[in-house]
């Protein structure tokens, strides 16, 4: 199985930003760990982090037919891209849309999700431990 984990914008900075709601994982540490267990259980995970719209929508083009599932952590894209949410349905893979945090109780703006309109799971407030679930999901339905 072969699966794509899409990282959005200032989710490189784990480790650095808003520590009392993302925690104090370094975002490579939290990858490498995620493509050990993957690997571990069968799956070949390719991890791609962009703070660019554009390059997100052309990252998903670029997966049609090469992948068996999407995870995809939008970050702030999830309440203002629509352009993320036509890729996604336009290649039709399988999507899990993972948050660290539980958007439900943030911001008011964070309680619309365009991408939850297509994913067929949203994993939120597990912290790191969303990405395992999505893997997990994937591996159970395969």
């Amino acid at each position: 199985m072969k699966l794509l984990l899409i990282n959005g914008p200032n989710l490189n900075m784990l480790g650095i930003r808003e520590k009392s709601i993302y925690g104090s994982m370094m975002y490579k540490d939290i990858m490498r760990g995620l493509k050990q267990y993957a690997s571990a259980n069968g799956v070949k995970l390719t991890v791609y982090q962009s703070n660019s719209e554009g390059k997100i929508v052309d990252k998903i083009q670029k997966a049609y037919k090469r992948f068996d599932g999407i995870i995809i952590n939008p970050a702030a894209y999830t309440h203002t891209s629509i352009a993320i949410l036509d890729a996604l349905k336009a290649v039709d893979i399988p999507t899990i849309e993972v948050h660290l945090s539980d958007v439900n109780n943030r911001e008011e703006f964070r309680k619309t999700s365009y991408v939850s309109l297509y994913a067929k799971k949203t994993i939120m407030g597990k912290g790191k431990d969303g990405y395992y679930l999505a893997i997990d999901e994937f591996i159970k339905q395969s």
